[in-house]
């Protein structure tokens, strides 16, 4: 539990709604329409280099 601390509650609900997004793409790619499950699969590893890249940029300030 003090690991989601450390982590903190925007961080987490991003990592929630990345895996949310995988999901669904997969879901999407599966069912047929692969070209949209393609495009909806790349939110995450977007999402996800947002979120190194804001950790970057707080802790360059400190």
């Amino acid at each position: 539990m003090d690991y989601f601390k450390k982590l903190g509650t925007a961080s987490l609900f991003m990592l929630i709604l990345c895996a949310v997004i995988i999901i669904v793409a997969e879901y999407l790619f599966l069912t047929g329409d692969q070209m949209h499950g393609l495009f909806i699969g790349l939110w995450a590893p977007t999402l996800l280099g947002v979120m190194i890249y804001l950790k970057l940029v707080d802790h360059g300030g400190k």
